[in-house]
């Protein structure tokens, strides 16, 4: 059975991650009963069994049906993206119950895709390979590189197949201007990193100063660390408030940052005005792309 992060929301499952907490209980029993015996030997396997049965009936009584998926999820994957808008979502998709997240590279095979600051990331498919019928068409953001992926008429003509048919089409950061490239936007109302998000409507889409924007099956987040935000409400959207709850506690996603701020409306002046100034030239390109 997996061990891996899935395994916690499910009630600590695994026998192997199950042993040490029943080993505990039964110690602590037998010292509260002030038992001088040694420590009691791993838990066998019907109390491992006992304790899953436990679990799965409490998950089953408070999340109730969506519990279990079978969600397909593509997120897309170009050199130099940002690696917090793919990271922060992934954790959330990829504690889904029945899904399936694929890690879709843009490139020719399955080499590390490296991100804007030096991250890499394995994918596990590629584009040609991917699902053609999606329930979540992901993209994340970045800059250098979000723009060159703007260009390419491959990776254009899969997003739009893709999203044709999609259940939710989706994305954080500058990923809303592939979206919007690809074309899939006009009209919508959407998000993106505050240094691009006016230029949607160069696209044809509604910008829309939210941190998360949803308008029909499309759904955007804004800059880097909205991709949390974003996450859980899809998350809720696809399995309910209950889950949602669950993985936001199992994450301890409570932020309580030391500086304040992170919109230009909540930062001092003199540091809101350098950073508009140093990223104009930014937002130039991504308009450009809408003339291309």
């Amino acid at each position: 059975m997996e061990t891996n992060r899935r395994t916690l929301i499910q009630g600590m499952t695994g026998a192997v991650l199950l042993a040490p907490y029943l080993a505990i209980e039964k110690a602590m029993a037998a010292q509260a009963a002030g038992s001088t015996a040694p420590p009691p030997a791993n838990p066998s396997a019907g109390e491992q069994h006992a304790m899953h049965d436990k679990h799965m009936e409490a998950m089953n009584r408070v999340l109730g049906p969506g519990l279990w998926g079978q969600e397909q999820i593509a997120m897309l994957l170009y050199p130099k993206f940002t690696a917090l808008d793919l990271v922060g979502p992934h954790y959330f998709f990829a504690c889904l119950f029945g899904a399936k997240v694929h890690l879709v590279t843009t490139e020719k095979n399955l080499s590390p895709v490296m991100s804007d600051l030096g991250l890499a990331i394995t994918p596990t498919v590629t584009m040609a390979d991917a699902p053609k019928d999606l329930d979540v068409l992901f993209v994340p953001g970045g800059t250098e590189g979000t723009l060159s992926v703007m260009g390419r008429t491959d990776t254009m003509a899969w997003i739009r197949d893709r999203a044709s048919r999609a259940k939710h089409i989706t994305s954080v950061c500058t990923g809303s201007m592939v979206l919007a490239k690809a074309g899939v936007l006009k009209g919508r109302k959407a998000t993106s990193h505050w240094v691009a998000r006016d230029v949607l409507a160069d696209f044809g889409a509604i910008p829309t100063n939210e941190r998360v924007v949803k308008d029909g099956n499309i759904l955007t987040g804004a800059g880097v660390s909205a991709g949390l935000d974003f996450a859980i409400a899809l998350v809720e959207q696809l399995r309910g408030r209950a889950y949602a709850e669950a993985l936001v506690l199992q994450g301890e996603y409570a932020p309580d940052p030391s500086i304040k701020g992170g919109t230009l409306a909540t930062t001092s002046a003199p540091v809101g005005e350098m950073m508009s100034d140093m990223f104009e030239p930014v937002a130039g390109m991504f308009r450009a792309m809408a003339k291309s």
